[in-house]
């Protein structure tokens, strides 16, 4: 799942501030962003910087099995770290109700959808289709909620 993603992000990133590595056979990986639209990345052939427009951050189309953050929250950090069959996916976010609402919706939506979830305290647990397991934390925020979502993926 994450490794297609990270794929669709080399192209992007061509040309923007990357130094050639030397390939060493493994295969890690790592990506963070931050709100401000800063990029850095540590691949096998390459490391480096991009700046991209802040708009795309926010505007990013992120999903797990088909559930997509609730309408008006828009993203604000993520990062991936991959190495040896395993990534760990964090991704965070702001959303404009109330964190019980944004629970309520993830659990709601996660279930028409077939995905396992559930209510934790103050977040929602759960599985994806392909059994990798996410966690998706909300607290209350001045205009509505703050939330960061981790998902573990083991090849």
């Amino acid at each position: 799942m994450t490794r297609l993603k990270l794929l669709v992000l080399v192209p992007l990133l061509t040309g923007c501030g990357i130094h050639a590595k030397n390939p060493r056979g493994d295969d890690n990986v790592s990506i963070q962003a931050d709100e401000n639209g800063h990029i850095a990345f540590n691949l096998p052939i390459a490391q480096g910087q991009v700046k991209i427009p802040t708009g795309m951050m926010e505007k990013s189309n992120f999903d797990i099995d088909g559930v997509k953050l609730m309408p008006g929250s828009k993203v604000n950090g993520f990062s991936l770290d991959a190495h040896h069959e395993a990534a760990t996916v964090n991704m965070s976010f702001t959303a404009p109700a109330a964190p019980d609402q944004v629970r309520a919706y993830f659990v709601d939506q996660f279930r028409q959808k077939g995905v396992e979830a559930a209510l934790s305290g103050d977040a929602v647990t759960g599985k994806s289709k392909d059994g990798s397991p996410f966690t998706i934390q909300v607290n209350p925020a001045p205009n509505g909620s703050q939330g960061k979502i981790v998902i573990q993926s083991k090849g």
